[in-house]
């Protein structure tokens, strides 16, 4: 054996040894970093991220310490009730979201800002979600799934999903416990073919109408009750006058006129 053929036959299991251990410090590190009540597993290669799971965990809000390189995270089947702005920002490569039988009742606008890009399935079904702002799945191409919530239907929720990627998808899903329109209470989003946000402007118009009629019969009304009064107070004043005894006349002016006759 010649002295590199010795060399490599040392080299390549040292290699080889290295590289183990390097994968399990990663892991360790990454296992060491999963938040309190959840599991972290690292299922396939490297790059493709962790499988970070914390169902039924009794949650009442979203971990603020995920491992940076989390790809499929489930936080179903918990009590969290809202989520904040930009909550998984730091999660580069996330794919999969399963925020599903929670309590979370209202989106903001920033609720998936930092994930829009990597993000391909996102589950909200079975929470408690009413409203949501009318950009909160904007730049968003996951498919979502928002059934089995207790939906109010107006403007904000039209905008929402139209500006779904898969929308139509979606709109399928979702039914309305309670709409601006009310015949559309417990039917599917789909059924609603009234553009909402004209309804919106629509309705914002008449009541403004109805307020300025309102303060113009009261302004008309207080005219007639001016002008009324007044004609009121002068009859009376004239009646006062009318009342009034005549002035007798004096003896010497009574004298003039007889010399005068």
């Amino acid at each position: 054996m010649t002295p590199l053929d010795l060399w490599l036959s040392r080299s390549i299991p040292m290699c080889l040894l290295l590289q183990s251990l390097l994968l399990m410090a990663l892991c360790f590190h990454s296992a060491s970093m999963c938040p309190k009540g959840c599991t972290c597993k690292r299922a396939d290669p490297l790059p493709h991220g962790l499988n970070v799971t914390c169902s039924q965990s009794r949650l009442k809000e979203i971990p603020p310490d995920l491992p940076s390189d989390t790809a499929h995270l489930r936080l179903d089947h918990n009590q969290i009730s809202a989520v904040p702005d930009r909550a998984f920002q730091g999660l580069r490569l996330l794919r999969e979201l399963n925020l599903s039988y929670n309590a979370v009742e209202t989106l903001g606008e920033g609720s998936f800002g930092g994930v829009e890009a990597t993000l391909q399935l996102l589950d909200l079904s079975h929470n408690r979600i009413t409203n949501v702002h009318k950009d909160a799945f904007a730049r968003l191409k996951a498919r979502v799934l928002v059934d089995d919530n207790p939906w109010h239907c107006d403007c904000a929720l039209q905008q929402a999903l139209g500006g779904m990627a898969h929308n139509h998808e979606a709109a399928a899903r979702v039914l309305c416990r309670s709409s601006e329109l009310r015949d559309q209470e417990g039917r599917p989003f789909l059924a609603v073919d009234t553009d909402l946000c004209n309804l919106a402007k629509r309705t914002t118009d008449y009541a403004m109408l109805v307020t300025m009629f309102g303060w113009f019969a009261m302004v008309i009304s207080y005219v007639v009750y001016y002008v009324r009064q007044n004609q009121e107070d002068a009859r009376r004043h004239l009646e006062y006058l009318k009342s009034l005894p005549s002035k007798p006349k004096k003896p010497d002016e009574a004298e003039d006129i007889s010399t005068v006759v």
